[in-house]
């Protein structure tokens, strides 16, 4: 007797439905009801004086300032990337000597906070007055007497500090064999450093690069320490004085730091950009498909274009 064997049943399609997140919305209502609020008593609140705020956000003082906010953060930060290299560079050196100079270095200028050290380089003026060389002695009072010298120094020594682990980093994530490879062509270790490591080493040294570059702007605001007020913070708070009225001032400096850090940050992806375009690889979708049949896996580091 012949027995029919029934064929399978076919699945019925799943049906997937949105799942719904009222309290999302519910957040988000509040979030939105409370930044309304704030913004609209802000408008409202006489202690801002917002008539104080837009007649001096453009005054030609403030903007100079910002000139020589961006000239001290300019300028600092060559000091800062620079020093920082070659104390990365001291640190990883199998000199024991150099090694513990870039260490002794790293723990003063780490160690300390910013305000005392720029109290500090304000102050240098009092401690010392020239240099003895035995047959003739340099006056150090021309030097020291300059408010916006000492704060590029002040500022850019203690960035050193940062960035030299910034750039130590950046130099130990490259690969030994790079190395390995530079020393069986005959390169000294500062040529493999110059020449091999360095280049590849900017693609991480970048980003926390220009994070501090942020940072420094607004570090600049703690130069009145030395004491130098030319800055953006220093001159709004001049102005401040005189008008008796902190608060739309504040505003003023804030709003500046605001407009240049933004603009900063422009900058910064670019330049990231630009940098790690060795760091993706773009392939069609076949070429994908060979590439994770022979690995087992799609690489993380591709991304995929359209095959013409």
């Amino acid at each position: 007797m012949a027995t029919h064997s029934s064929s399978p049943a076919t699945p019925a399609p799943i049906e997937a439905k949105q799942l719904h997140h009222p309290g999302r919305w519910i957040a988000a209502a509040i979030l939105l009801l409370i930044a309304t609020k704030f913004v609209w008593s802000s408008v409202t609140n006489e202690a801002y004086h917002w008539d104080t705020y837009f007649a001096y956000l453009l005054d030609t003082r403030v903007a100079i300032a910002a000139l020589h906010t961006l000239e001290i953060t300019v300028l600092a930060m060559l000091i800062g990337v620079v020093l920082g290299a070659i104390l990365a560079v001291l640190r990883m050196s199998p000199n024991p000597v150099l090694r513990a100079v870039s260490l002794a270095y790293l723990w003063v200028f780490r160690g300390t906070p910013v305000y005392v050290q720029l109290v500090f380089w304000g102050l240098l003026s009092n401690i010392y007055k020239f240099i003895d060389l035995g047959f003739t002695q340099i006056s150090l009072e021309t030097m020291l007497s300059n408010a916006f010298f000492l704060a590029v120094i002040g500022l850019g020594l203690n960035e050193s500090a940062y960035m030299a682990e910034i750039v130590r980093a950046g130099i130990q994530a490259v690969p030994e064999g790079q190395t390995e490879a530079s020393k069986a062509l005959g390169m000294s270790w500062w040529l493999t450093m110059r020449r091999t490591v360095l280049p590849q080493a900017m693609r991480i040294i970048i980003p926390p690069t220009g994070n501090e570059l942020i940072s420094m702007l607004k570090t600049t605001s703690l130069v009145v320490a030395i004491p130098y007020t030319l800055e953006l913070y220093g001159r709004s708070m001049d102005i401040a004085n005189n008008l008796f009225l902190p608060v739309p001032m504040l505003l003023v400096a804030a709003t500046w730091y605001l407009v240049i850090t933004s603009l900063l940050m422009v900058g910064q992806h670019y330049l990231e950009r630009f940098f790690s375009k060795g760091a993706s690889r773009q392939l069609t979708a076949r070429q994908l498909a060979a590439l994770a049949d022979a690995e087992g896996k799609p690489p993380a580091n591709v991304t995929i274009t359209d095959e013409n």
